[in-house]
């Protein structure tokens, strides 16, 4: 374990690069929303100001992401 460092924001785009490469629309939402729940806790435990406004900036777009129909094909 690494002290002093915020893992939230790594995973949350390894979320977002997994609902890039997911192959149907459930598994798509379901890492959109998994990646803004992932900004959100990086954002709760950020101490700097700048970064916090990113991670939740980050969360509203991977959840408005989510709700939004897949427009391109998943890769082959």
């Amino acid at each position: 374990m690494s002290f002093g460092r915020n893992p939230h924001p790594a995973k949350a785009e390894a979320a977002e690069q997994k609902a890039l490469s997911s192959t149907d629309a459930s598994s798509y939402e379901r890492a959109w929303r998994e990646a803004g729940h992932l900004w959100e806790r990086a954002a709760e435990r950020e101490t700097d100001a700048k970064r916090r406004a990113l991670y939740i900036a980050n969360a509203e777009r991977a959840r408005a992401t989510a709700d939004e129909p897949r427009t391109d094909e998943p890769p082959a």
